[in-house]
């Protein structure tokens, strides 16, 4: 299992936009610029994060993206589901069938397992402790240093 550049990028990006967004809506050729993404590409990720109400969009001059709620509010689960990453290492996507219609494989239940651990993780750790975490050591972020939710 991996997560693809649509999870990483829209992640980036939320960090980007949550970091800048307090004065006044942030343009998406602007996080493009800051965080080497196409901006073609930024416009679909945002587009699904809009929909699912993680950011709001103003229009026209001075307009761009904001955050929908709190940083403290948005989990980076929300942002990957939002973008439609898949998250699953099982080989049947989670149904079951991995050996025919009805059978799973030996190793079915590990991969679920993980699936539902990795899902836990990422519910557990916010924007807003991605944004905090950054500004105490911008040179390197520790995954294990990061604060959960409460």
């Amino acid at each position: 299992m991996r997560l693809t550049t649509k999870g990483r990028f829209a992640v980036t990006a939320m960090a980007d936009l949550a970091m800048r967004s307090e004065k006044k809506p942030v343009t998406l050729s602007a996080i493009s610029e800051r965080q080497k993404i196409s901006l073609s590409y930024l416009e679909q990720l945002f587009g699904k994060l809009r929909r699912s109400n993680i950011v709001e969009s103003v229009r026209g001059p001075g307009g761009g993206y904001y955050l929908a709620r709190p940083a403290e509010k948005i989990t980076i689960a929300d942002i990957i589901v939002a973008v439609d990453e898949p998250l699953d290492a099982t080989k049947c996507g989670g149904k079951g069938n991995c050996h025919g219609e009805k059978n799973s494989c030996i190793t079915h239940e590990l991969w679920i397992g993980l699936n539902e651990k990795i899902l836990e993780y990422l519910k557990a750790i916010t924007l807003q402790n991605l944004v905090d975490n950054h500004n105490k050591s911008s040179s390197k972020v520790s995954i294990t240093g990061l604060k959960k939710a409460t």
